[in-house]
């Protein structure tokens, strides 16, 4: 089952802070809902630990987090996949652009998510409005850190 989304978020920091904040180990794990672990494994790579629950249920999804497409101050894509045993796979990615506005940084992200398993017979209204709360919680997280 998969979806896509968009949403806009402005920034009140410059576009080169914003970058380096989305390239930050640190800011993306305590961001990203429920993660409990976030491991740089190479120059474009993370592990990570998630727990997360939807509807009913309730997982800890290990797997990768993965950017790509780097395009410095201008964007990039984030690309994460989970396995969460018996409650089937996440995995899901944000196109992320950044644009000078305002004095500060317009961020505009398109987010794709894709479930399998448990999680995918869960009702499609359930998992996007699951993935929607999510992504909206990570780009609010996010415009604290700065």
């Amino acid at each position: 089952m998969a979806m896509t989304m968009t949403g806009e978020i402005q920034l009140a920091a410059p576009r080169e802070t914003v970058w380096a904040r989305l390239n930050d180990p640190a800011v993306l794990k305590a961001c990203i809902p429920g993660c409990e672990d976030l491991e740089k494994t190479d120059d474009q790579g993370f592990r990570a630990v998630t727990k997360m629950r939807v509807g009913p249920v309730s997982a800890r999804f290990k797997g990768k987090v993965t950017l790509s497409d780097l395009d410095p101050p201008n964007g990039y894509k984030i690309s994460g996949e989970g396995e969460g045993g018996v409650a089937g796979f996440a995995k899901g990615g944000a196109k992320v652009d950044l644009a000078e506005k305002e004095g500060g940084t317009l961020l505009s992200y398109q987010v794709e998510a894709q479930t399998g398993g448990k999680l995918a017979q869960l009702g499609q209204r359930l998992i996007n409005g699951t993935a929607k709360k999510l992504a909206d919680e990570f780009f609010a997280n996010f415009a604290k850190t700065l």
